[in-house]
């Protein structure tokens, strides 16, 4: 998935959570990976969204596990009017 990239896969992710996380702007992620020492365009970073994003979402979907068809609820009993009702 990140063979091949000119940063780290630890930069690319930390970038595109952040993004879609925290809602910050292309320019603010920017300037905060140059204050890490990390040079990277606000362009460079849109391109990571827009091709890791549907790539991450299928792997956590993968991950995810199913909801079952079966629920429990207690039993109790609720005032109604001012008498105990039975639910």
């Amino acid at each position: 998935m990140f063979k091949g990239r000119h940063f780290d896969r630890s930069v690319i992710l930390l970038c595109v959570r952040w993004y879609l996380a925290y809602g910050l702007s292309l320019q603010d992620l920017k300037e905060m990976m140059a204050e890490r020492g990390i040079n990277i365009d606000h362009s460079t970073i849109h391109r990571w969204v827009v091709h890791f994003s549907p790539l991450l979402l299928k792997r956590f979907n993968h991950r995810k596990r199913p909801v079952g068809s079966k629920w429990h609820m207690d039993e109790t009993y609720i005032k109604v009017r001012g008498q105990w009702r039975y639910l």
